[in-house]
């Protein structure tokens, strides 16, 4: 089971990048904070480049546009940097497995988010759908038990968020009430207008965390997290990107050897364990 995968990576690993209680913590919330995982230097180099593609002065207050300007993929030195530092490859090893995710060659989206009193529109309770993006309706993207195409949500915060920043809210534990939706789904799965119907009232009751932190840090969040955007209230804009890890191979419910990385007993616990 997974208490044997954990003693046989940490035994070749004397300082790994996640502690035993943090792999726990994340199987039983959904994620990680990592502090520290790239340099606020690269965050700062990454931040000039993404200042210019806004086409904001960060000294002219007059020319943000708000309340949010999104941004695709960048690819620059700053991004790979921070995408594959050494503290965060071990992180992913730990949490999906060694051989079985993909090193990001750039980083995206990047939702910046400005001060400003209007709603920014986009801060609905959602988990992120990992395939079926051929569809033109977002909103008919989808996501399956075993998280096809996804084996990771992850935060990366590329400026100093507080609580008014607009950071992320992450619902804890929301992961074992996706799990536990998509159980019957198969592979097909369910489109994200499916997962929402209901607002995602099943986890509702949950508490939430602030995605919030020093530029370098990053949450590694499993991918069936449910969160939400929300409106920016301070004074600086919040630059973020929020790219899924992709699997080299697939997430696997059912391995013979038992070895199941924590991503995969986080749905095994979910969908084997009555609801509390």
């Amino acid at each position: 089971m997974t208490h044997a995968y954990l003693r046989d990576f940490m035994q070749f690993n004397s300082e790994p990048a996640l502690s035993a209680d943090d792999i726990a913590s994340f199987i039983r919330d959904g994620f990680v904070r990592i502090d520290e995982a790239f340099s606020t230097h690269t965050a700062e180099q990454a931040r000039a480049i993404l200042w210019k593609a806004t086409g904001c002065d960060p000294n002219d207050r007059s020319t943000w546009v708000g309340p949010i300007v999104r941004l695709d993929q960048f690819s620059q030195p700053p991004f790979r940097q921070a995408a594959n530092t050494p503290k965060l490859h071990e992180a992913f090893d730990q949490l999906v497995g060694p051989n079985r995710w993909c090193p990001r060659e750039s980083l995206g989206t990047f939702p910046i988010r400005f001060p400003s009193e209007e709603m920014p529109g986009d801060d609905g309770w959602h988990i992120d759908p990992s395939f079926g993006y051929d569809h033109p309706d977002f909103m008919e993207w989808r996501a399956n038990i075993s998280s096809k195409g996804r084996a990771l949500l992850m935060l990366f915060l590329f400026s100093d968020v507080g609580v008014d920043d607009a950071p992320t809210r992450i619902r804890i534990g929301s992961h074992i009430d996706i799990a536990r939706q998509l159980s019957s789904a198969g592979e097909a799965g369910l489109t994200l207008r499916e997962l929402a119907a209901d607002g995602f009232a099943s986890s509702a009751q949950r508490r939430e965390e602030l995605a919030a932190g020093n530029a370098g840090t990053v949450y590694l969040c499993h991918p069936f997290i449910v969160h939400a955007a929300q409106r920016h209230r301070g004074t600086a804009p919040r630059f973020m990107a929020q790219p899924p890890l992709m699997p080299c191979e697939p997430i696997n419910l059912s391995r013979t050897n038992g070895h199941y990385s924590p991503v995969e007993q986080a749905i095994l616990n979910a969908i084997s364990r009555p609801k509390a």
